[in-house]
């Protein structure tokens, strides 16, 4: 009896940690930046070495886009960042919500790390471009949440994140609409991480690149300057 409630004990447990995580799926992409520095994060046919937390079956990848889909999940980059941009293609559909985490923890639940929002018609007050904010992440000043619906539902757009030290620039269809210096420098560095908030949230991600920039903040920004020419650069 009791190997029998052993071996039951091993099976439960094996259970619950498959369904914690996926197994990554496909080899984590080398980092091959092109001319102006952006580096592919996926195949286009795999996962491409992210890990799957909480409910695996959410993701998959469809002719080069990588779909959310299912009950809440998240979906975390294989390699860390701290100073860099983070770019992408994404669709929404009609009531769904997600988002493009950054400087993120890899584990369950909802992601200790910053949240670029991606949600244009559900009941969330805070729209898509907003730097997701609560009161536990204690950010001072609370960063101003972006209230007009900037995206229609089922259309193409694209997102980026610009992250150097403590300050965060978030564009949507290349104009700013977050500019935020965070005062307590709540995430130094991390995963990058997409979401699937919920069953009947459906969103879609293609074109996912990301840019390292260098860990000096002035040498950072005249590297981002490229991609923001009309974004004023902080004075140090």
């Amino acid at each position: 009896m009791k190997k029998i409630l052993l071996l039951s004990v091993v099976v439960a447990l094996t259970s619950a940690a498959l369904s914690f995580a996926a197994p990554d799926s496909g080899s984590a992409l080398a980092e091959k930046p092109d001319a102006n520095g952006w580096s592919k994060l996926f195949d286009g046919k795999t996962l491409s070495g992210w890990t799957a937390i909480d409910s695996p079956n959410a993701w998959r990848v469809e002719k080069g886009i990588v779909i959310g889909d299912g009950d809440r999940s998240h979906l975390f980059s294989p390699e860390t960042y701290t100073n860099f941009e983070f770019k992408a293609e994404v669709k929404l559909n009609h009531s769904g919500n997600s988002g493009m985490y950054f400087r993120a923890a890899m584990g369950p639940g909802w992601p200790e790390g910053y949240e670029a929002q991606v949600e244009n018609t559900s009941p969330d007050p805070q729209k898509t471009g907003s730097l997701y904010s609560y009161a536990a992440r204690n950010y001072k000043p609370e960063p101003k949440p972006v209230l007009e619906q900037l995206v229609q539902d089922d259309t193409w757009w694209t997102e980026q994140v610009v992250a150097i030290s403590n300050h965060i620039v978030i564009l949507v269809n290349g104009k700013i609409v977050t500019d935020f210096v965070d005062e307590h420098n709540t995430f130094k560095s991390g995963h990058l991480a997409f979401q699937q908030h919920n069953t009947g949230s459906v969103v879609q991600y293609r074109n996912v690149v990301a840019k390292r920039l260098p860990s000096d903040e002035r040498a950072a920004w005249a590297a981002a300057k490229k991609d923001l020419p009309e974004f004023k650069v902080p004075a140090k």
